[in-house]
């Protein structure tokens, strides 16, 4: 009878021993996975400020690259691209990107309510900072859970980089061709046969116009909505010389 209460005792302390160590591995698992989730979030904040100098790479170009596809992209300075380039993408893509800190309110609102200019044509309501946050850090597609973490990392940008860089890694990383078209250059190239520096107002505002589908929109060969959009451009640009100031200022 002792012997069996003694077997008894040593098998419970054996279970109890097996539980412990069981949430022991839990803990540590846990503890591994904050540590690894933290460590995802937070790497942004500490690689941005780098980018001041050092000419980032895009998350879908870095999927191309991992998928075997096309890529195609000459970084070029904001200073070896025609002027009506930048500022016509701030008219069509972010009008108060020189004076926002990197999100917009207004412009949430509005992109609730109406399209622009009444042609069918919704730029939504990411800032060009929200846009170059995306693309450099995070997925495409919308989510809420992708928004609530492409909002501070839009103003962490603008804390950390002037808006002229902002602007220049926009440039160079936005998709503007059909097959692996990445930044101006590259666009301007594949639609014209022509250099960023040499584009003409008017080539810029179609390059502008298929910003938000360069797959199915084309600049080389223009439909009648990237036509009716080119023209609205245009106008913005001659409408509102200076808006591109924070570009430019010394």
């Amino acid at each position: 009878m002792v012997f069996a209460v003694q077997r008894d005792h040593a098998t419970d302390k054996e279970w109890q021993r097996r539980q412990g160590a069981s949430r022991s591995a839990l803990r540590r698992l846990v503890t591994t996975c904050a540590t690894i989730l933290v460590a995802f979030l937070l790497a942004p904040y500490v690689i941005a400020p780098f980018y001041r100098s050092i000419d980032p790479v895009s998350t879908p170009m870095l999927w191309r690259w991992a998928t075997g596809q096309r890529v195609e992209r000459i970084v070029v300075p904001l200073n070896h691209m025609a002027r009506s380039l930048p500022a016509t993408v701030i008219l069509a893509e972010d009008g108060t990107f020189c004076h926002n800190r990197g999100i917009d309110l207004g412009a949430i609102r509005e992109a609730l309510e109406q399209s622009d200019d009444d042609i069918g044509e919704s730029r939504g309501a990411s800032t060009i900072t929200q846009q170059v946050a995306k693309n450099l850090f995070l997925w495409p597609g919308h989510s809420i859970v992708r928004k609530a973490l492409e909002i501070p990392l839009a103003i962490w940008l603008t804390m950390v980089l002037p808006k002229r860089r902002i602007l220049e890694i926009y440039l160079n990383i936005a998709e503007w061709g059909p097959d692996g078209e990445f930044g101006a250059e590259a666009g301007a190239r594949w639609a014209f046969g022509i250099p960023a520096r040499d584009l003409n107002a008017v080539q810029a505002a179609e390059l502008t116009a298929i910003l938000p589908n360069p797959v199915e929109r084309s600049a080389r060969n223009p439909s009648p909505l990237v036509r009716q959009l080119t023209a609205l451009y245009v106008r913005r640009a001659a409408s509102y010389p200076g808006h591109d100031s924070c570009l430019y200022a010394r």
